[in-house]
């Protein structure tokens, strides 16, 4: 396929074999899988995934690619759905859906968002991002890539940065290294989240002011003195606090001035209990 990347796609295109190999294995893939490629571009993975599978639905933004994918692939094999990925309902293709393709570096944060709102039609998602991107989402509390991304994606899923990958893997070349991350939906959580926008404002709020304490940066959700019925120090950071403890938090406020409801019944542990 000859195709010259544009730059508003934020089109990569993977080209080395070596990397390619490595992340279809990690796929582990079975005949059967309901597997979406996200951004086939040229179909360098697309090649390795097709013989591995009954068939393969792929999602593509450039018209022109995907015009060249319907006519190299024969459609009982693959499905080329053309459209924006941002906008696209999962929800039609069935489950459990397996995600995995490269994405564009430039919407990686909104493109994982989106695809967290199917958490519950998915099997798994593996994603070629920028490192950095990476790092961030599968750090951990008290870390300096801990932020709102880490905690808004751990509170739905497992992730594993698997390996990275440099440059030169790519036509064009991206002037960043790369790394593939395994997401893996949580089932069973004891965090019974009542309210996932107050959870999210909170989160936020706490990460737009990281270097004050949660006293000054949460005033507006909680008073000095109801710290201590969240086990929280209100001298903490917001990077020093864990996803059950945001999600105590937002279910503290949620709950406020409700007489019959159980505080007693939130979970109590802590990355940050007073006194630690």
């Amino acid at each position: 396929m000859q195709h010259i990347p544009r730059k508003r796609f934020g089109q990569h295109f993977l080209h080395e074999r070596g990397v390619i190999t490595r992340i279809v294995d990690a796929l582990d893939l079975h005949i059967d899988d309901r597997v979406v490629e996200i951004g086939p571009g040229l179909g360098a993975l697309t090649d390795y995934l097709l013989p591995k599978l009954n068939h393969l639905d792929v999602v593509e933004l450039d018209r022109d690619l995907a015009k060249l994918l319907r006519e190299r692939y024969p459609p009982e094999k693959l499905t080329v759905h053309e459209g924006d990925a941002l906008e696209f309902d999962f929800s039609k293709l069935g489950q459990p859906l397996r995600l995995v393709g490269n994405l564009p570096y430039n919407i990686s944060t909104p493109l994982l968002f989106h695809f967290a709102t199917f958490r519950e039609r998915l099997r798994d998602g593996h994603f070629m991002l920028q490192r950095e991107v990476v790092e961030r989402m599968v750090a951990a509390p008290s870390t300096a890539a801990y932020g709102r991304l880490s905690v808004s994606l751990q509170l739905d899923f497992e992730m594993e940065s698997l390996f990275r990958i440099g440059p030169g893997a790519f036509t064009p070349p991206p002037k960043v290294e790369s790394a593939i991350v395994r997401m893996k939906p949580l089932r069973d959580t004891t965090l019974d989240l009542i309210d996932r926008d107050l959870f999210a404002a909170i989160v936020n709020r706490a990460f737009m002011q990281r270097r004050k304490t949660l006293r000054n940066s949460l005033r507006e959700h909680l008073s000095p003195d109801e710290f201590a019925s969240v086990a929280i120090d209100p001298m903490a950071r917001a990077e020093n606090l864990g996803v059950a403890d945001y999600a105590r938090i937002a279910n503290f406020v949620a709950l406020r001035g409700n007489p019959r409801a159980d505080l007693q019944a939130l979970p109590l542990e802590s990355s940050a209990n007073i006194g630690d």
